[in-house]
């Protein structure tokens, strides 16, 4: 086994800004058409910064191809908004459809994003069957709704295993090894978290109204007070269970996928994803919004630089291979007529 491979990122705030304030400019001139344009803008940009032993990424999705798939994810939303006012029972049919399509237009939007990009050369794929999402995508999540959320864990692990587990790099599947058990884990403490916060909260209030200056119950002062007082337990709870979630669900999601013979590592920690959401969120505050292409690349190259690949075996000639069983099998064509729905 090989010494372990970083990834690293060289965005800079500078330049993805100038990208960033002409994508948004476009987009408003033109009502939003130029969004899919911006997006491959975007997405080229992240790729291309991102570099593993040597090589950067790279992303070959067309525009056209983007527009078509927002012009269908905005054209139900409109559809279900405005129907759901003027004509509940069409609207909750509407809702029922876009429910029943959506696992469909997701496996389209995988295979899209994943064909679409590549490292030295070789395109990424995705495999998954349309029958596996409608399980993943659309009974798990209605079992989860019946048991109050008490199956997340359990979903959200099916999920990256479907996700993770029918990817492929190449002629090389990706596999995901995690347990329900290791997601239940992460959920439970950030419910402690959580609970833990809440009481504390709630003894801090009741504290705080019994002191002699306190603000009287019923009046408006009590009333600004307590809305206050639950803007600040969001913003505490934000910046302490956030990270916390964040950091775990990444460094177990990544430390359990493999590529071939090959394993991923992920060394995230809560305390440096709190930083940079506090400081990146007083950033966005101060400046009106235009901090936000800066915050974008500060978070992806902590998110980045913070992985790596540890190669079983000699990394290029596994390059080498993947090539030469590529340059023979040849691309799916058929990927390429996939749309990608998301934003």
């Amino acid at each position: 086994m090989q010494d372990e491979k970083s990834f690293s990122f060289t965005g800079t705030g500078g330049e993805y800004f100038r990208i960033w304030i002409v994508n948004l400019l476009l987009t408003i001139v033109t009502l939003g058409i130029y969004s899919a344009w911006a997006k491959v803008r975007r997405v080229q940009y992240f790729n291309r910064n991102t570099w593993l032993n040597g090589s950067s990424f790279d992303y070959h999705g067309t525009p056209i191809a983007i527009l078509k798939g927002r012009i269908l994810a905005v054209s139900l939303f409109v559809l279900y908004n405005i129907t759901i006012h003027s004509m509940p029972k069409v609207g909750l049919v509407i809702a029922l459809m876009i429910a029943l399509v959506m696992p469909l237009l997701l496996v389209k939007s995988f295979r899209f994003r994943l064909y679409n990009t590549s490292y030295r050369g070789l395109r990424f794929g995705f495999f998954g069957s349309v029958k596996s999402a409608y399980m993943k995508f659309l009974v798990l999540p209605i079992f989860t709704l019946l048991t109050l959320y008490l199956l997340a864990p359990f979903t959200h692990q099916r999920i990256k295993a479907y996700q993770h587990g029918n990817s492929r790099f190449g002629q090389t599947e990706f596999a995901f090894d995690a347990t329900a058990g290791s997601f239940y884990k992460i959920y439970f403490q950030a419910f402690l978290m959580f609970a833990a916060l809440t009481g504390l909260s709630i003894l801090a209030i009741t504290t705080l109204f019994h002191m002699p200056m306190a603000p009287q119950p019923g009046n408006k002062n009590s009333m600004i007070f307590f809305i206050m007082a639950i803007y600040g337990l969001l913003i505490v709870g934000g910046l302490l269970i956030v990270p916390f979630f964040i950091s775990r669900l990444q460094n177990l999601i990544w430390s359990h996928t493999t590529l071939g013979p090959h394993r991923f590592a992920s060394t995230i920690s809560a305390r440096g994803i709190m930083w940079i959401i506090l400081s990146n969120f007083i950033g966005i505050i101060l400046t009106l919004g235009l901090f936000k292409p800066f915050a974008d690349i500060r978070m992806a190259r902590y998110r980045v630089e913070h992985m790596a690949l540890v190669p079983d075996g000699d990394l290029e000639a596994f390059i080498a291979d993947e090539q030469q069983h590529e340059d023979a099998s040849g691309t799916e064509a058929a990927e390429i007529f996939d749309v990608d729905i998301s934003f």
